[in-house]
């Protein structure tokens, strides 16, 4: 039997007039999805402290802590954040340094901003929730800092950063109707 705070399931049931079945089928959708919230926080912790670990070092790392984990789950739910870690390769040279093309310079370091809307900078982030994590992709005026596109999603797609870039050019677009 089930016991929690000093009291037991069936008479906590009891109490609140909720059948033992339902309390039972509340917790099992809710609890571990807490608990994996819980458990991928500290694996992101772990992956940024150390960003060469896999997921077997991850494993290990978190059963040192005291968590009672196997590496399978470690590695669904590494695969589900987009955490695990590329091998490492001998290096290939990606590069072609001797092509035709121009080569344009970062020019955002020498930039004097004046006026807004001159650059936009962007970033992306997750928010931690009771039982899942977000993603945030913001676009911001470097002038102002004034946040001019943002979009919300359960994953990292391309789609979330031009969703952020999208807001921006839909608010113009209706300020510009509104304004005729």
């Amino acid at each position: 039997m089930m016991q929690r705070e000093g009291f037991e399931a069936s008479h906590a049931c009891q109490i609140a007039r909720v059948s033992r079945a339902g309390f039972y089928r509340h917790y099992e959708q809710h609890e571990p999805r807490q608990a994996d919230v819980a458990l991928r926080d500290l694996i992101q912790k772990i992956a940024l402290e150390n960003r060469f670990y896999g997921y077997r070092r991850v494993t290990a790392e978190l059963q040192h802590r005291g968590a009672v984990v196997n590496h399978k789950r470690v590695l669904r739910l590494m695969r589900a954040d987009n955490l695990l870690v590329v091998r490492k390769q001998r290096f290939v040279f990606t590069t072609d340094s001797q092509h035709d093309y121009a080569v344009y310079s970062n020019l955002a370091p020498h930039l004097n901003l004046t006026a807004i809307d001159q650059l936009w900078v962007a970033d992306i982030t997750y928010v931690r929730l009771r039982e899942e994590f977000l993603y945030l992709a913001i676009v911001m005026d470097a002038y102002s800092r004034k946040v001019v596109g943002w979009e919300l999603g359960e994953d990292l797609r391309a789609e979330l950063a031009l969703g952020a870039l999208n807001l921006k050019a839909a608010a113009n677009l209706s300020f510009e109707q509104r304004s005729s």
